[in-house]
């Protein structure tokens, strides 16, 4: 039995284990199964882990995409893009490689948003000329890393907010005065996952229009306060969903290498 799975914690709001579980029942894959391991001590678990019999690869979440830096062997040009990881890929050798899935998902569901929005009002719309010219990325954990990525290579401008002042970056106390400046907003933060869905970044939301674009890296709920203010405001809003489901199919193309 080949062995994938998560590691992460806390894992309660994690669509991992169903989506990969329905993705081996659609496509018959009957040799393999997908499973969660919460992970709050990664020093001590994520070496016995390693040592689990026919395991053959993991996905990571937070808050444990650059904790398992030291665990690797070596990083794929997508985690050295990063500086983070979310794809490890045990080895035929023993070795383990640590890949970035996200960059791909965050950039490829970005420009798919963007441009079906678009097309609605023009057929054949140039995505990424119409892409929001600048972003506040919300969080500065792993996930926030390949954000920045994705939307350096885009040419988007962009500012990471911070609850404490940090070099180049912006404080949530300081986007009152620039939130007209920056049209699409990233929430990168876990705040609003499930269980606590009544609670959302702390934004001016009544200073949002329907020039802002705000994506939610959360899935769980499907539609958070976050994206819910905004809708209130005639925003675009988007959830975390598609990201995942690109961002699966890409760690499920890695692991099978």
């Amino acid at each position: 039995m080949t062995r994938y799975g998560l590691i992460g914690h806390p894992l309660t709001h994690s669509f991992s284990q169903t989506y990969f579980t329905e993705k081996f029942a659609r496509e018959g894959i009957t040799n393999a199964r997908y499973d969660l391991f919460d992970m709050p001590d990664i020093q001590a678990e994520l070496p016995e882990l390693l040592r689990l019999p026919g395991l053959r690869g993991l996905n990571v979440t937070i808050p444990h995409k650059t904790n398992v830096l030291p665990f690797l062997d070596r990083l794929d040009a997508s985690a050295q893009k990063v500086g983070a990881v979310n794809v490890i890929r045990l080895e035929a050798d023993g070795t383990k490689t640590g890949f970035n899935s996200d960059y791909y998902g965050f950039r490829q569901s970005l420009t798919e948003w963007v441009g079906d929005t678009v097309r609605e009002q023009s057929d054949d719309p140039d995505v990424l000329s119409i892409l929001p010219a600048n972003a506040l990325v919300l969080g500065t954990g792993g996930a926030s890393k390949a954000v920045v990525a994705a939307l350096t290579d885009l040419g988007i401008s962009h500012k990471m907010v911070s609850r404490t002042p940090a070099t180049d970056g912006l404080t949530y106390a300081d986007i009152p005065s620039v939130i007209a400046d920056y049209q699409l907003l990233v929430n990168c933060s876990p705040v609003g996952t499930y269980p606590n869905i009544n609670a959302a970044p702390d934004l001016p939301y009544n200073q949002l229009t329907s020039e802002h674009w705000l994506y939610d890296l959360v899935y769980n709920p499907a539609e958070t306060e976050f994206m819910r203010l905004g809708k209130a405001q005639g925003a675009a809003v988007m959830n975390g969903y598609q990201m995942l489901v690109l961002q699966a199919e890409k760690a499920w193309s890695i692991w099978q290498g």
